[in-house]
């Protein structure tokens, strides 16, 4: 017998799935619901809403690592209770941070990888701005040292810089100096810095693979501009390499390029893991070369978690778990199976690479040889344009985004494809036919499409 008329005490068979209470009516978005519901019914309820979403696996947009091998999908089941800060209720995880960012000093060729300092952070983005205000703090020091004005700090970089730049320099008072691009200079040179840098100069930043097309920055040449500023001025700017993604590819793919510690000037390394290190989101790392380019009025020390930690960050709780999937890649993979995987996603790159470039509509401007991203652009003015392209290939599941490039070249579209782990040679083959059915179709026109970002969608 059923003793009751509420769903919450309906035996699961007799109240099946999609006509339980909660799933008659619309889900609660603006009034915070009364009653709880039984955890299936929660549990459907969000599974059924994000299937609206795009497949994470076919987001070209995304430079986030969207796979993992089955053993990570364990460790990180098993670890997402774990809080990072917390080091001494979590000893061996806060050790295995401390591992990783000393084994990525050893990556990036350290002098001296006992005296490298470093951290875990939510992303990237929060590793550049811990690297950008180590530069400020130490730049304030020396000019208060020297009884001079801290009032007027800037930052130097290329107007292609990530958007956490911006950011940076907004949140804490930096004048940002940007370095437009241009068709002869695509990217940060150091040609250009003479007339960009001066004495509250806290630091220039170099990219190693820009946002827009995944190019390198010439963090040696960059370098190399800096001795002779100082060889004629005195200022002894440092530099900050944002390698996001480069600083997972370049060690292994392009040993040979000069951009890392080995580079005196070079105090900072920022980079994902969540991106070419392969771990899910989100994690990033921040390295400096030695412990006296990182201030120790910048690092706290708490213990009302037990025990006496000391912590340099923006976030305080934030998960342990990715860490750990870090070490977990280091550990699996080395520097033999880094190399094997991200050589993969650039043969992947070149392939599509070389595919557009059979394409009469396309010009390449970037073909995956330094970073795994591709980058292209209208070969000649069509009726229709990269960002109606781009809408065509979402109906056909492929997320491409289309984007104007910064500054002078504002007038210029581009479309950009990042190959990640997982985006095999197959999957750029069927994503070359889709581009091709969607150009023919696209070439048909005789006059331009509706705007379609005038339609709005309500699920």
């Amino acid at each position: 017998m059923i003793s009751s008329d509420d769903p919450l005490d309906q035996p699961l068979a007799v109240n099946p799935m999609f006509a339980r209470g909660g799933e008659r009516v619309e889900l609660p978005t603006t009034k915070f619901p009364e009653l709880p519901m039984l955890p299936d019914t929660a549990y459907q309820l969000i599974h059924d809403e994000v299937m609206l979403d795009g497949n994470a696996r076919l987001n070209f947009a995304t430079f986030v690592t969207t796979w993992m091998d089955d053993a990570a999908n364990r460790l990180y089941a098993e670890t997402y209770d774990k809080n990072m800060i917390d080091k001494d209720e979590y000893p061996k995880t806060a050790e295995i941070e401390q591992r990783c960012w000393q084994l990525l000093g050893d990556l990036w060729n350290a002098p001296n990888v006992d005296n490298v300092i470093g951290t875990s952070t939510v992303g990237s983005s929060e590793a550049c701005m811990l690297g950008g205000l180590a530069m400020k703090r130490r730049w304030q020091q020396a000019r208060k040292q020297a009884g001079k004005d801290t009032s007027k700090p800037n930052m130097v970089m290329s107007s292609a810089v990530q958007v956490v730049w911006e950011k940076f320099c907004n949140y804490w008072d930096v004048e940002m100096r940007l370095v437009p691009i241009s068709e002869e200079f695509p990217c940060l040179h150091g040609s250009q810095l003479a007339d960009m840098v001066d004495e509250n100069t806290i630091g220039v930043v170099a990219i190693m693979g820009v946002t827009y097309t995944g190019v390198y920055e010439p963090v040696q040449e960059i370098c190399q501009a800096l001795d002779q500023i100082e060889a004629t001025t005195g200022l002894d700017i440092p530099v900050h390499v944002d390698g996001a993604s480069g600083a997972f590819i370049a060690p292994f793919l392009q040993p040979d390029i000069v951009w890392d510690f080995r580079l005196e000037r070079v105090h900072s390394i920022s980079a994902s893991g969540h991106k070419y290190g392969l771990v899910y989101p989100g994690v990033g790392w921040v390295v400096w070369r030695s412990t006296e380019y990182l201030p120790e009025d910048l690092i706290f020390k708490v213990s009302y978690l037990g025990g006496s930690m000391p912590t340099f960050a923006l976030n305080f709780s934030r998960p342990g778990a990715q860490v750990l999937l870090q070490y977990f890649n280091f550990l699996r993979l080395g520097r033999e199976g880094y190399t094997l995987v991200q050589q993969a996603s650039m043969n992947a790159a070149k392939h599509l690479a070389a595919g557009l470039a059979a394409m009469d509509a396309f010009e390449v401007i970037a073909d995956g040889s330094d970073i795994p991203v591709v980058a292209w652009k209208l070969a000649k003015p069509v009726v229709w344009t990269l960002p109606e392209l781009s809408r065509l290939l979402r109906a056909a599941g492929w997320l491409v985004p289309a984007y104007p490039l910064p500054d002078n070249l504002a007038e210029q579209w581009v479309m950009r494809v990042v190959v990640r782990n997982g985006v095999t040679i197959d999957m750029m083959d069927d994503m070359l036919a889709d581009m091709n059915k969607s150009v023919s179709w696209l070439n048909q026109l005789t006059q331009p499409l509706p705007d379609l970002n005038e339609i709005h969608y309500h699920h």
